[in-house]
């Protein structure tokens, strides 16, 4: 089986999350199904970033959001976005977003913009490690696997993605090995993006919940594709700190300190190709496995 292609990936993406706008501070977006029967978590977090986006003067730009993943939303229905314009300050300005969909909260998120100000600067260096070229993609390590994926997911897993990630050091997720809990992945748009900075900092939203959690398994010789293995993200914290863009080269170094009581705790910093800090993530996941009943007995 050769890749899906679908010409337009992006774009459709950039319209998933653009929303429509139903009524004042309310808006509706449709859902995009991945092949699971959940909505992907990224796909409500970057729709969410987008409606409160829709509501904030244009010099006022997302600098941090905390969200929480209520209930298991459904890839074949849309979400309504419910925006509350908490506060406008001199400086700041702070939105709640709760998501709903068939008349039930399945997400909340915080949100908070502020206009651009100068100040000092530091950050943590990148880590050395290869660059993107040369590289294996998601998509090229699918295809050389594929009569290993589940038929059920297996078209959906290898068609043309809009964001190309390619892991510097990938696991053997049907063969997992023990190993430091630790990910680096290059990703990027696979087009040139709009030049609108709300646009790429949602799309980094939804980017930002890919295979962070999953992070957590590796000290454990463990997979999310095993049956056994249940994961989901439970909530998500984010900080911007400069401009980026998408469509360039973005580095995601992914750790995770701690797992215990059926949660894994995650954490990422992305970085440009020149080495700025662009964003930090936070993220605790569910990661049951439902064969151990002494899951996390040494």
């Amino acid at each position: 089986m050769s890749v899906c292609v679908e010409d337009n990936v992006l774009e459709e993406l950039i319209k998933l999350l653009k929303l429509e706008k139903i009524e004042e501070n309310i808006f509706r977006g449709q859902s995009q199904d991945l092949g699971y029967r959940s909505v992907y978590g990224g796909q409500v977090l970057g729709q969410a970033l987008s409606a409160a986006c829709q509501t904030v003067p244009k010099d006022r730009r997302i600098h941090s959001l905390h969200a929480y993943f209520l209930r298991m939303g459904d890839a074949r229905k849309p979400i309504v976005y419910d925006v509350d314009c908490i506060r406008d300050g001199k400086s700041f300005t702070t939105r709640r977003v709760v998501a709903i969909q068939k008349g039930r909260a399945v997400f909340s998120m915080s949100a908070s913009f502020q206009v651009d100000e100068p100040g000092f600067e530091h950050q943590d260096a990148p880590p050395s490690v290869p660059g993107p070229e040369g590289l294996e993609s998601d998509i090229e390590f699918a295809l050389r696997h594929q009569d290993k994926i589940p038929a059920a997911i297996r078209e959906k897993i290898i068609c043309r993605r809009p964001i190309e990630m390619r892991p510097v050091n990938p696991i053997k997720p049907f063969a997992p090995e023990k190993r430091e809990p630790v990910r680096y992945t290059w990703f990027k748009t696979i087009d040139r993006m709009p030049d609108d900075p709300a646009v790429h900092r949602y799309l980094l939203a939804y980017a930002s919940d890919f295979g962070l959690v999953v992070t957590a398994l590796y000290p454990h010789g463990h997979s999310y594709w095993e049956p056994s293995m249940q994961v989901a993200s439970l909530d998500h914290a984010m900080w911007f700190h400069r401009d980026f863009r998408i469509d360039d080269w973005l580095l995601y170094v992914m750790k995770s300190p701690n797992a215990c009581k059926a949660r894994g705790l995650a954490s990422g910093r992305i970085y440009t190709r020149d080495g700025r800090l662009i964003a930090s993530v936070v993220q605790e996941g569910l990661i049951r496995y439902h064969d151990d009943p002494h899951q996390g007995i040494p």
